[in-house]
């Protein structure tokens, strides 16, 4: 507050009209800090029946934990370039690659992975069954790594074993290597998913972040 103060007093003294002050002004994150979000997740109210795997060969070590208005699970990173296909998201790039989401854009067709930040939820089991914790397409996740919280939407669903998975434009976001084939990381990934809510249109990251910073802002209290 006390910078602003001083930054007004700056623009009187410059003699510049309120319009130009607000203009020049820088733009501040509406919500939580990743260490707010991640104080909320240090305990784990376990709703999954059982475990998932971060990949098809590791144990079973990832459980789904309930918080309140959200649910969040800590895990690895897989980057999955699924969706429209792009010079960066094809089958030569990838190669598991798919030309489908689960969920769509506006228009009805899919994803473009390389643009929109979402997050991949494993596919409805035993294990899990997303919709009953109250998530689904669209809805609003925020994904916290190395410090830094992007807002994203669920976009497509995965395995039904494995979980942790994102798209090239979460991964590039956040710093991690996108590139399909040898890109992710190993660990160090939460996953917040906000419940019975969802971002219009799912495709624009601007209103997924506006969506998802006041649910946070929210959730953190």
């Amino acid at each position: 507050m006390r910078k602003l103060l001083l930054f007004s007093a700056m623009v009187v003294a410059a003699g510049l009209a309120p319009a130009a002050a607000a203009s020049a002004a820088p733009s501040i994150q509406a919500g939580p800090t990743a260490q707010q979000l991640l104080a909320k997740t240090t305990g784990c109210n376990q709703i999954s029946n059982g475990k998932y795997k971060t990949d098809e060969e590791t144990g079973r070590t990832i459980a789904v934990c309930d918080a309140g208005n959200a649910v969040f699970w800590k895990a690895d990173m897989d980057v999955d370039c699924d969706g429209q296909p792009t010079p960066r998201c094809n089958k030569d790039t990838d190669p598991w690659f798919q030309d489908g989401t689960a969920y769509p854009r506006s228009d009805g067709k899919a994803l473009i992975a390389d643009q929109t930040p979402y997050i991949v939820v494993p596919s409805i089991s035993g294990t899990w069954n997303f919709e009953k914790s109250g998530l689904k397409g669209a809805g609003s996740c925020a994904v916290i790594y190395n410090n830094k919280v992007l807002y994203t939407v669920i976009g497509d669903t995965g395995p039904k074993d494995i979980i942790g998975e994102a798209s090239y434009a979460t991964a590039k976001s956040l710093g991690i290597n996108p590139d399909p084939a040898n890109g992710g990381v190993d660990s160090g990934v939460t996953y917040i998913c906000f419940k019975n809510s969802k971002v219009t249109p799912t495709e624009d990251h601007g209103k997924a972040t506006s969506v998802g910073e006041g649910l946070a802002a929210k959730w953190v209290g």
